[in-house]
């Protein structure tokens, strides 16, 4: 039950600024966490040893704290919770790239922006609605989807394990010259706490829509991605929308060639595709809702 309390709660008043602009965020503690660990660790020899040090460190303070805060009882389950989920505010970013697009095209940039990591400043219209239909998509499963399987699975020590690890392959999980080494636990662990709930996420938005004969496009679309888990709600987002996603982006000045998702598609994109893609959300998000409602009613069946 307090999962779903949880899930109501984040919903309902996602996060609230009134809130949070007086205490820090408990993504921005854990985002600290993770920048000591590098500043204190990420020198020297031995660089991937001491990531594995520093994750499983993590890892532990994580379990520790939430085998804490469930000790308080369901209260602080529905409320930690309601915290770390991010259905509210994923939709309110999304949502602010579209009303920013019907704008115009560099209100539409300056909104994705926000949560994107790929070059903004020379995407034009169909640039913008992609990486950020994208972005729901892959932040459905990271943000909600994940975090939920781990809740549901493990109580508050799986939540939390899971979103500081996430914190921290978004951090330092790149294979550039300072963390390709230092992050390499972080990247590989996050890519296994993602394996189930991103193939979840991917049927969660595929099945609602009917898209049962799309599943295996979705499979060969998501085997193509250059992630082993973000193709997976991309590839299913894209069928659900009848849309071309992924294809050629550029970071930090250099065009890369990715594969599309769903070449066939139709492009380019506008921002009611955006708005269409944030109904998606919701209707994942109830789809959700009735599968950890129906898991817990079986549990308390079948205890």
């Amino acid at each position: 039950m307090s999962i779903i309390l949880a899930m109501l709660l984040d919903a309902l008043l996602g996060e609230p600024k009134i809130l949070w602009s007086r205490l820090p965020h408990p993504a921005v503690l854990m985002g600290r966490a993770v920048a000591f660990a590098d500043a204190r660790l990420n020198h020297g020899p031995a660089r991937r040893l001491k990531g594995v040090l520093a994750v499983a460190l993590l890892v532990l303070s994580a379990a520790l704290l939430g085998a804490v805060l469930q000790a308080f009882g369901p209260v602080a389950e529905v409320i930690v919770g309601a915290i770390l989920l991010a259905q509210k505010s994923l939709v309110q970013h999304v949502t602010a790239v579209a009303q920013g697009l019907r704008r115009g095209v560099a209100p539409g940039r300056a909104a994705v922006a926000m949560i994107v990591s790929r070059d903004t400043r020379e995407m034009d219209r169909d640039g913008v609605a992609r990486a950020a239909i994208e972005s729901a998509a892959e932040n459905l499963s990271d943000g909600v989807i994940a975090p939920l399987f781990w809740f549901l699975l493990a109580g508050l020590p799986g939540l939390l394990v899971y979103k500081i690890v996430n914190t921290a392959d978004s951090m330092i999980g790149y294979r550039t010259p300072r963390y390709a080494a230092f992050g390499w636990a972080a990247a590989r662990l996050d890519d296994v706490l993602n394996l189930i709930p991103a193939r979840l996420t991917a049927l969660l938005i595929a099945l609602p829509q009917g898209q049962w004969r799309a599943l295996p496009a979705i499979w060969r679309d998501a085997r193509r991605h250059r992630s082993p888990n973000a193709g997976w709600p991309e590839a299913a987002m894209a069928r659900a929308l009848g849309i071309a996603l992924a294809g050629p982006r550029a970071y930090n000045g250099q065009r890369q060639e990715f594969a599309w998702v769903n070449a066939t598609g139709r492009r380019p994109l506008l921002a009611q595709d955006i708005e269409a893609a944030v109904a998606v959300l919701w209707q994942t998000w109830a789809w959700a809702l009735a599968a950890v409602g129906a898991t817990a009613a079986i549990c308390a069946f079948f205890p």
